[in-house]
């Protein structure tokens, strides 16, 4: 009974990882092409006029990051379910397989499905040859992750070896979750040493309110787009994000987990 247990949680350990590095690799995706290097939106090409709009780019982009937030949460409970694997001998390599190679489809999936298939964006928006990019991405991050997966899968070797204790297991565990959650509060946070936050009020609300909301939150407006409802602001030491929010902020980029690459944005 004991021994099915712990081969259930190595299944599970195994499915955790792939889901963890799946969401890694979304995370890696939005911090270092969304906020970094600023080298796309997640819908830059969609020719939608709607869509154009910067107010739109950013909410999209903010939901990628919830739905990346979605999907780590699973992996952790995925992680923490499986426990009882530890117990499985060579739980940590096949963990570390699975997180590798869900690294790896998650950069394969983004580039021939969102890049080639869906064209919403490519991994650089406005050169000359974006395909090179695309493939350039897959050659340096794409294919070592994988190599790595399918090295750690033969290392492994084939299913759970019962009878002895995965001694590194639950240091790995924790590595690749503390790995993925700080991930995640990367992804949240605005840059270091920011003290302006990028505000995105609803749809609607208008120049006129938005402005009456910062004043009312103890905020000055640095910088607006056309419609008002875009504002840079610098919500000084008395400040209040939720003062915006509770006037009609969707987003505000210094304290909202959607809304961590808004304060990066170039505007």
């Amino acid at each position: 009974m004991a021994t099915h247990m712990a081969r259930d949680g190595g299944r599970s350990l195994t499915r955790a990882g792939f889901v963890l590095g799946f969401a890694f690799g979304g995370f890696f995706d939005g911090i270092l092409l969304h906020q970094v290097l600023q080298w796309h939106h997640l819908l830059s090409l969609v020719d939608a006029e709607a869509v154009r709009d910067l107010r739109v780019q950013i909410l999209a982009d903010g939901l990628f990051h919830v739905l990346m937030y979605a999907i780590a949460s699973l992996g952790l409970w995925l992680l923490w379910r499986g426990r009882r694997g530890f117990e499985d001998r060579g739980v940590d390599l096949r963990v570390l397989a699975a997180t590798a190679l869900g690294f790896a489809v998650w950069q394969f999936a983004d580039v021939v499905l969102f890049h080639w298939v869906l064209q919403i964006h490519r991994i650089r928006v406005g050169v000359p040859n974006p395909l090179l990019w695309d493939i350039g991405w897959l050659v340096v991050f794409g294919l070592p992750s994988l190599a790595l997966g399918l090295w750690l899968v033969r290392r492994a070797g084939n299913g759970p070896t019962p009878g002895g204790h995965g001694r590194r297991g639950p240091a790995v565990a924790a590595l690749l979750a503390g790995f993925v959650v700080l991930s995640g509060l990367v992804a949240m946070l605005p840059p270091p040493g920011v003290s302006t936050a990028m505000v995105l009020f609803r749809p609607g609300l208008g120049a006129p309110a938005a402005f009456a909301a910062v004043a009312q939150a103890d905020g000055r407006v640095l910088w607006s787009d056309p419609s008002g409802e875009l504002l840079a602001v610098d919500l000084g030491p008395n400040g209040s994000a939720w003062e915006l929010y509770r006037r009609g902020a969707l987003l505000v980029g210094s304290s909202a987990p959607l809304a961590g690459c808004l304060a990066w944005s170039r505007v």
